[in-house]
């Protein structure tokens, strides 16, 4: 069991601030298309179904999202899935995943961003090693989250922990569907469901560094490329 905040609920504390800018549905779109690469059936594409519900969580169109499948499997759909790494303001580790169609616009364009922000990109590898791919589950709490909690651990699962959104479910990627089906089937609602690059370590701060170091990485967000944004915090 695990009690700590991190940046991904931080982000879903301002999930509506963030969909007020309007580029969200752009982010799905982009996401969308490079899931579909691996095929066009979320039924037999998960990473496109993850990528789906989480277009659909923040009302994306059916619409849409059949056009980011449709462009993405056809030959003028090209996007290049690129990953970056560097260190944000007071040294926070910071990965950055991105969907672009030039990648040599989109990596200095991302490199300013970190310089401008009090942080600088770094070679493949700096960060990555306190990163560990995870699947996430957000569980809706039921009035007994104690005997809830142990029920979902004798599922499989690697790691769960308790926030005011709901619980936090962590496992193994490839078991991200498989837990997921078995929760629905247990009547427990499942309110969010993605893969993520989970912090082996973190980085505490006082409220006003972490308010420094947030405004960072929602400036990384801005940009229409990124997809992802992770950090330490």
């Amino acid at each position: 069991m695990s009690g700590h905040s991190h940046y991904a609920t931080i982000k879903r504390q301002k999930a509506l601030t963030d969909a007020a800018r309007g580029n969200v549905f752009s982010k799905h779109s982009k996401a969308i298309m490079i899931a579909a690469k691996g095929g066009g059936d979320p039924e037999s594409n998960f990473k496109l179904r993850v990528a789906i519900d989480r277009a659909r969580l923040d009302n994306m169109p059916k619409d849409n999202i059949q056009r980011a499948i449709d462009k993405a499997t056809s030959e003028g759909g090209v996007l290049d899935e690129v990953t970056y790494e560097g260190f944000g303001p007071l040294g926070v580790s910071v990965i950055v995943e991105a969907a672009t169609d030039n990648k040599n616009r989109t990596s200095q364009e991302i490199k300013n961003l970190f310089e401008r922000g009090g942080g600088s990109m770094a070679g493949p590898g700096s960060v990555a090693y306190n990163f560990e791919s995870k699947g996430f589950l957000l569980v809706k709490k039921t009035e007994d989250p104690d005997s809830q909690t142990l029920a979902i651990i004798d599922m499989g699962v690697e790691d769960i922990a308790e926030s005011e959104d709901g619980l936090e479910v962590y496992l193994a990627p490839d078991k991200l569907g498989e837990v997921r089906k078995k929760l629905e089937e247990a009547g427990y609602e499942v309110t969010q469901a993605e893969l993520q690059m989970k912090p082996k370590t973190l980085m505490e701060f006082g409220p006003q560094e972490t308010d420094r170091i947030v405004k960072f990485l929602e400036t990384l967000e801005t940009n229409d490329d990124v997809v992802k944004v992770y950090a330490n915090i």
